[in-house]
C-alpha cells in the first residue's frame, strides 16, 4: 500500500453505507427510543394542526371567552401592584414593620385575594371553553405548539449564548498558554463545543416542555384515555423533532469536516506529486573516471 492509499478518505458512498449500517444497528439495540421516534413522526403527520372547529363550536367557544372579565382582572392586578409597592416602601430595616407598614401589608393581602378570586373565575370559564373544543382540536394543538416553540427557542438562545462565550474563552486560553494551534484546530474545537451546547440546551427544552405538557392537557378536561394518548403522542413528537434537528446539525458538521478533510487530502496529494515530479526531473550526476 502506497502513501496515497493510506491518506485516502472513504468515499461518499462508503460514508452513506456506514451511516445506514449505524442507524440500523442503533435501531435494533434501542427499540424503545426508535419506537418513540417513529410514534412521534406519526403523531405529527396524522394530528398535524388539530381538528377544525365546527361553526357551532366556534360560536360557543368565543361566547364563553367573551364572558371573561379581562377589565376587572387588569384593575385588580394594577391595584395589587400598587399596594405591593406601598408595602415594600414602608418596610423598615431588618424586616421592621410599623403600624403604617402593617396597614399597607393588610391592603396588599386583600388585593392579592381579590386578584386570585378574579383570576380563578376566569380560569373556570377558560377551562369550560377548552373542554368544549377538546385537546385534539386546532385550539389545543396550537397551544401545545406555542408552548413547545417557546421552550425550543429558549434552548437555542442558551446554546448560542453559551457557544459565544466558549469560543471567546477558548481563544483567550489558547493565546495565554502560547500554544502553536492552527486556525482549523481552533474551529474544530469550537464546532464540537457548539454541538455540545445545542445538545444540552435542546434536551433541557424538551424536558421542560414535557413537564409542563400535562398541565396543558389537563386544562382541556379530557377523559383519562384521551389525555394519556395525547400526552404520550405530543411528548414523542417533541422528542422526534428535537432528535431530527440535532441529527441534521451533526450531519452538517460532519459533512463540513469531511469536505475540509477532502480538500486537505487533495492539496497534500498535489504537493506530493509535485515533489515526485521535481525529483524525477533532476539529472543524475555523471560518473567521473580517473
Amino acid at each position: 500500500m502506497n502513501r496515497h492509499q493510506e491518506l485516502a478518505l472513504p468515499s461518499i458512498s462508503d460514508m452513506g453505507t456506514l451511516v445506514v449500517r449505524g442507524v440500523t444497528t442503533f435501531a435494533k439495540k434501542n427499540k424503545i427510543t426508535t419506537t418513540s421516534y417513529l410514534l412521534g413522526i406519526l403523531f405529527l403527520v396524522f394530528v398535524g394542526s388539530g381538528t377544525q372547529l365546527t361553526l357551532s363550536q366556534k360560536r360557543q367557544y368565543n361566547a364563553i371567552l367573551n364572558t371573561i372579565d379581562l377589565e376587572s382582572e387588569f384593575q385588580a392586578s394594577s391595584y395589587y401592584a400598587q399596594t405591593q409597592a406601598a408595602y415594600h416602601a414602608s418596610k423598615g430595616w431588618f424586616f421592621a414593620c410599623d403600624s403604617t407598614c402593617q396597614r399597607n401589608k393588610k391592603r396588599m393581602e386583600q388585593a392579592k385575594q381579590k386578584l386570585d378570586h378574579v383570576r380563578a373565575q376566569g380560569y373556570v370559564k377558560l377551562r369550560q371553553a377548552k373542554s368544549l373544543v377538546g385537546i385534539f382540536s386546532q385550539v389545543g394543538v396550537e397551544e401545545v405548539k406555542e408552548s413547545f416553540w417557546e421552550y425550543f427557542g429558549a434552548g437555542k438562545a442558551f446554546a448560542k449564548r453559551q457557544s459565544m462565550w466558549d469560543a471567546m474563552f477558548m481563544g483567550m486560553r489558547t493565546i495565554a498558554r502560547g500554544r502553536d494551534e492552527s486556525m482549523m484546530e481552533y474551529i474544530l474545537k469550537v464546532l464540537i463545543q457548539v454541538l455540545i451546547n445545542f445538545s444540552i440546551g435542546l434536551f433541557m427544552a424538551l424536558v421542560t416542555f414535557v413537564l409542563g405538557l400535562w398541565g396543558i392537557v389537563k386544562s382541556y378536561q379530557p377523559n383519562p384515555l384521551t389525555a394519556v394518548i395525547f400526552f404520550v403522542g405530543a411528548s414523542c413528537a417533541a422528542f422526534a423533532f428535537v432528535s431530527t434537528y440535532l441529527l441534521l446539525m451533526y450531519g452538517a458538521a460532519a459533512g463540513t469536516v469531511y469536505g475540509v478533510a477532502k480538500v486537505a487530502e487533495s492539496q497534500l496529494r498535489l504537493q506530493q506529486e509535485q515533489q515526485q515530479g521535481r525529483g524525477n526531473n533532476n539529472p543524475r550526476p555523471r560518473p567521473h573516471y580517473l
